[in-house]
This record gives structure tokens, C-alpha cells and sequence, in this order.
């Protein structure tokens, strides 16, 4: 895997994940506490998803302190932008605006969502007029 690759991370991972950029740096029983109430998940499967995690390049782990506290190696946004390149080279054969027209095709847009997607456009458009 090159250095700009992200992972894909399985749906649990990503749950992970998330829990991680909601919290910050979390030891393993706060991730443990929110696996186990979403999906009654078992300490020792916490801790084996952490592991497999880390050598996955999705987590680092801080070994100085007690307990050990896990960070996402990738930040939320480094993640979506790399899995929707992924996304885009894989399944539209690099087509960003097929991706991004069939993903508005298939759910229904917030007049927020239009309006910020309007002026995403109004910018891009704007950098390429100079």
C-alpha cells in the first residue's frame, strides 16, 4: 500500500473509527463501552478489533501512558476523501461526477445540502475563471 492509501475499513472499524474522532485519544474501555451498547459487543473482541486496527494502519496507540489510549490514524476527512477516490476509480472508473450524481440521485438532499453544494460549485467555478 502507498503512503497516500487509505485502508478500507470494515463497518465495525468504522464504528470505531467514529467513536475515536468523536472522542479524541480513548483507552479501551471507553471504545468498549460504546461497542457494547450499540452492539453488545465483548471486551475481548473490542481489544482484537483495536489490534487488527493497528495493523492495519487504522489506529495508533499511545504506549506510554496506563491504559494505552488509541487515536484514528486518518482523520475523518483524510478518510472520506481517500475512500471516495477509492469509490470513484473503482465502481465509475475515476468519474467524480458520475459518483457524485448518482449519490445525489439516490437520496434526498436538505435545501442545506443544496444550498452548500451551489456554492461549492459557485466556487469551483470561480478558481477556474482566474
Amino acid at each position: 500500500m502507498t503512503r497516500s492509501a487509505v485502508p478500507s475499513p470494515t463497518d465495525v472499524e468504522l464504528q470505531i473509527l467514529r467513536i475515536l474522532w468523536a472522542n479524541g485519544s480513548c483507552g479501551v474501555g471507553v471504545i468498549h463501552e460504546h461497542l457494547h451498547r450499540e452492539k453488545g459487543t465483548n471486551y475481548s473482541t473490542t481489544m482484537k478489533m483495536l489490534s487488527v486496527m493497528l495493523g492495519k494502519g487504522l489506529v495508533k496507540r499511545n504506549e506510554t501512558q496506563r491504559p494505552h489510549l488509541y487515536r484514528a490514524a486518518w482523520s475523518r476527512e483524510r478518510m472520506g476523501k481517500g475512500l471516495l477516490k477509492d469509490l470513484a476509480t473503482k465502481v465509475f472508473e475515476g468519474s467524480v461526477s458520475s459518483l457524485v450524481l448518482n449519490a445525489l440521485s439516490n437520496s434526498k438532499a436538505s435545501q442545506s445540502d443544496i444550498e452548500e453544494i451551489r456554492q461549492i460549485l459557485t466556487e469551483m467555478e470561480n478558481r477556474s475563471d482566474e
